[in-house]
């Protein structure tokens, strides 16, 4: 069973790499992550084997993970609410430095 703390992450991903997912990764992904249908009834709702969604559901994961890995968008997005949080605290505007570096 998936810890919540995982399906976040990975609703977290989705949110950013949905675009370079396929119409089929994403309309399952959907309904099994945001509107919690089941295996089944994924698989009975579009006519094919419950294996036939898991596996797809397992391969937009290990697509989420790799475009992170390559690409972190999401780690640059919790770096920058870091950085900001930190500003607005401390006013040091060294930080702004680092925030404008992220993007390099």
């Amino acid at each position: 069973m998936e810890t919540l703390e995982k399906k976040e992450v990975l609703n977290q991903l989705f949110d950013f790499y949905k675009p370079l997912l396929t119409e089929k990764q994403i309309h399952y992904f959907e309904l099994y992550y945001r509107e919690d249908f089941s295996l089944q009834e994924i698989s009975e709702l579009n006519h094919v084997s419950r294996n036939a969604v898991f596996d797809q559901l397992k391969k937009v994961e290990e697509h989420l993970f790799f475009y992170e890995e390559k690409l972190k968008l999401q780690f640059l997005k919790n770096k920058r609410e870091t950085l900001i949080e930190e500003i607005l605290k401390s006013n040091d505007l060294k930080l702004l430095e680092q925030l404008r570096k992220l993007d390099e």
